[in-house]
């Protein structure tokens, strides 16, 4: 499958997750498009790899090039893991103290 493909459906999911977090004001969905945007991020970094991968391939069969997208993928999704656990466990505890998920409530907190 050419790489464009990968590319335009990145592009549209990144795209998504950037109105979801922008328009949106719950905050469990601004969470999710967060979470949307960088498995946008993966996508585009596993398709770039693999590519990298089958052009170093044709040169040289015994070759890892192009494994290095496939662990910074590994790492971007341990990252996400961690913080969707903590921003979760916020979530949480703002809704036990004020019984609402809306962003916006959290501007008045500050004065």
């Amino acid at each position: 499958m050419p790489i464009q493909y990968y590319i335009y459906l990145s592009l549209a999911l990144f795209s998504i997750g950037i109105v979801g977090v922008l328009v949106r004001r719950n905050a469990i969905i601004v969470f999710m498009c967060i979470e949307l945007m960088l498995n946008a991020v993966n996508l585009l970094l596993v398709a770039f790899s693999k590519m990298h991968y089958n052009m170093a391939h044709l040169t040289n069969a015994e070759t890892t090039v192009g494994t290095e997208g496939q662990l910074f993928v590994f790492f971007i999704m341990v990252v996400a893991a961690a913080e969707v656990s903590v921003g979760l466990a916020i979530i949480v505890m703002m809704f036990r103290n004020i019984h609402s998920v809306d962003v916006n409530f959290l501007n008045r907190l500050k004065n």
